[in-house]
């Protein structure tokens, strides 16, 4: 039966190669003589784009496999272990970043190129979730007898600390506040990330071993000198937690204060409610908070001075929750330089914000705070800005009235008896390795050296604990990876699955001729001592859509988390988590979808479509991830089948006889 135009349409179709083609490639990669050639299949290991995009450098690919079925953990352990074990090698945090990371992870995704994006988070969060529940518990390596402070118990922080005790280093976190999750707890409103997820996250490494000392801020409770003596080795993850100030005229107004402030008294259960329009400067993810806060607490008419917003926030009072039960809905504008739809938040961020209430423009710049007689901001004059958000359009002013000024334009350090360390951005400077300059035994990471994403935070911890490390050992610093993540490792999976290469001990034969050094050694198909026809590139490569076999995969819609969608009418006292997880069988669904970019998911086609039979599977009893296949290359004419129907790009063609 013929299909139908509609069907066709509606389809996805792919070919690897279009009517027409008829030039050849690069002639190195071919080399082709009559029906055969000196080319036969080795199988390379490269990066796939949503880890290379992962600011942490999580093993997407490989817990998504685990998920899935396809990599088997060895002995006992379970599939929802096994995949949290992998996963929690970079970051610590599944549930709370499978809820908030923006995921740059799956705007790399090759799956793009078929039809949507694997949905990544969802499946991490099911794997966070489930950790939590099941009460998985971290390892710990053996003791070194070294010790390291780290300052700030946020994500980097604590991140760092989980690093460094797998590594078997004693560690103690100084935090200024009275608990510990930094931008988590303060900066983030619980109904993005429970309350009971964040603690049951952060207990976990706290059950590591380290010492927590909380309201004790480096510098003025304790001198940092005396911290230094103390410790091997001080790592400085304080975060930016001071917002930047409106750099216009009038913004010492004391109505206009930061969007760090703001969430941070929110989240300390001392703001119950604002009063007037609130305006709110910035685009990004904490300006989007802000609004959607604002928009929750609701209206209240303030007849006493010491309750008005920016008094509880300055002054670390709190309201009273008697107060605000007669509360409205609020007035909650948020203004962007950029077109709203090039701000650089979460677009279904933006789509919630806009859902719950919360008017957001675009192409507005703030020109000056407009003062009453009593020193308060009343208004917000913005100059009008060409859809380029960065041109002023001449005249074209507007006075925006607002009761509460909220910045969320950036963020520096708070410095406080440290003063020295800062540079002129308020920040904190950093080698490659994460090192202070010219400070031997200090180390920095997270947003205090640059305020980016969470994930970017843990990323530099996990980076900066390798350093403290080799520091602490006496090691030499090597060169960084030029794709820098947290690479599978054949060689592990071997020794895990007991499948290792046999011990060999070389015995040096030199041919007269040549002068070589064991010329017998090389090359081998067979001994069991060499790991063969296997290549890893992943610290070099990451491997495009375009050199995978995109025709084997079939439309498949993604399995979508369902959200709460807060209508402006419901938005009022509404804290409740938006996200409803994924249950086991669609996470599993879900990461069916992942293309294993760069790794053989045993899809057969090689064995399949081989026209000599040369491509074989190992043996089960020597099978394992990234060895499911072999060549013999006896049979082996070097036709190329094999590398042009591999779907996930794992087959190239090497030169071999």
């Amino acid at each position: 039966m013929a299909t139908s135009s509609d069907d066709m349409k509606k389809d996805f179709t792919y070919r690897r190669y279009q009517d027409g083609d008829d030039k050849h490639g690069p002639l190195n990669q071919e080399i082709f003589q009559a029906s055969w050639t000196h080319k036969c299949p080795t199988y390379v290991h490269r990066t796939p784009p949503c880890q290379g995009s992962c600011p942490s450098g999580h093993d997407v690919r490989g817990w998504l496999d685990i998920v899935r079925g396809i990599e088997k953990p060895a002995g006992e352990m379970t599939m929802p272990e096994y995949a949290f074990r992998r996963n929690t090698d970079a970051n610590p945090f599944p549930s709370i970043m499978g809820r908030v990371c923006p995921a740059p992870c799956e705007d790399g995704c090759n799956r793009n190129m078929v039809e949507d994006h694997v949905g990544i988070n969802s499946v991490e969060q099911y794997i966070g979730d489930t950790a939590l529940r099941e009460g998985y518990k971290f390892e710990v390596g053996e003791d070194t007898g070294k010790k390291i402070a780290v300052i700030g118990g946020g994500p980097a922080g604590l991140a760092a600390a989980y690093q460094l005790r797998r590594k078997g280093h004693a560690v103690t976190i100084f935090e200024a506040y009275d608990l510990l999750g930094g931008m988590m707890r303060y900066g983030i409103p619980g109904y993005r990330t429970p309350r009971d997820v964040l603690d049951g996250e952060i207990n976990r490494i706290v059950e590591m071993g380290v010492e927590v000392k909380t309201g004790t801020k480096i510098g003025v409770d304790v001198k940092l000198d005396d911290v230094e003596k103390e410790y091997d080795a001080v790592l400085f993850a304080m975060g930016a937690q001071s917002g930047r100030p409106l750099p216009i005229p009038g913004a010492d107004a004391v109505n206009c204060i930061s969007g760090v402030a703001f969430l941070a008294a929110f989240n300390e259960d001392r703001l119950k409610a604002v009063s007037g329009r609130v305006v709110v400067i910035g685009g990004g993810d904490t300006s989007i908070d802000v609004a959607s806060v604002a928009r929750r607490l609701g209206h209240i008419s303030v007849e006493n001075e010491k309750d008005r917003p920016e008094h509880v926030i300055i002054n670390q009072t709190a309201h009273d929750a008697a107060m605000v039960a007669n509360r409205t809905g609020a007035d909650v504008m948020l203004i962007s330089r950029s077109p709203v739809e090039k701000m650089p938040a979460a677009e279904h961020e933006i789509e919630d914000a806009t859902r719950e209430g919360v008017s957001i423009r675009g192409q507005l710049n703030p020109a000056e705070v407009i003062k009453g007689e009593d020193g308060r901001a009343k208004a917000l004059r913005v100059q009008k800005l060409e859809a380029d958000g960065k041109t002023p359009i001449e005249g074209e002013f507007e006075d925006i009235e607002a009761e509460l000024i909220v910045a969320a334009i950036g963020q520096t350090g708070d410095w406080e008896g440290m003063e020295g360390l800062a540079n002129d951005h308020g920040l904190m400077d950093a080698d490659k390795h994460f090192q202070v300059p010219n400070k031997p035994g200090y180390f920095v990471c997270g947003d205090i050296v640059r305020p980016h994403l969470l994930t970017t935070a843990i990323g530099q911890a996990s980076i900066a604990c390798e350093s403290i490390d080799h520091y602490l050992k006496h090691e030499q610093l090597v060169k960084r990876p030029r794709v820098d993540v947290h690479h599978f490792d054949l060689m592990n999976k071997l020794m895990e699955t007991g499948l290792q290469p046999e011990h060999f001990q070389a015995e040096p034969k030199t041919d007269l001729t040549t002068k070589d050094i064991d010329v017998g050694l090389r090359g081998t198909s067979e001994a069991g001592y060499a790991v063969h026809n296997y290549e890893d590139r992943s610290q070099n490569e990451i491997i495009p859509a375009d050199e995978l076999f995109l025709g084997h995969f079939d439309y498949t819609p993604r399995h979508k988390r369902k959200s709460i969608e807060v209508t402006s009418e419901e938005v009022l006292g509404h804290f409740e988590e938006r996200l409803q997880p994924l249950a086991e069988e669609e996470a599993i669904d879900e990461a069916k979808r992942c293309m294993s970019c760069g790794m053989c998911f045993e899809c057969d086609n090689c064995v399949v479509f081989c026209p000599q039979e040369a491509v074989k599977k190992v043996p089960a009893n020597q099978r394992t991830m990234g060895r499911y296949v072999y060549t013999d290359y006896d049979k082996c004419i070097g036709c190329h089948i094999c590398a042009d129907v591999c779907p996930t790009g794992y087959i190239d063609m090497g030169m071999g006889e």
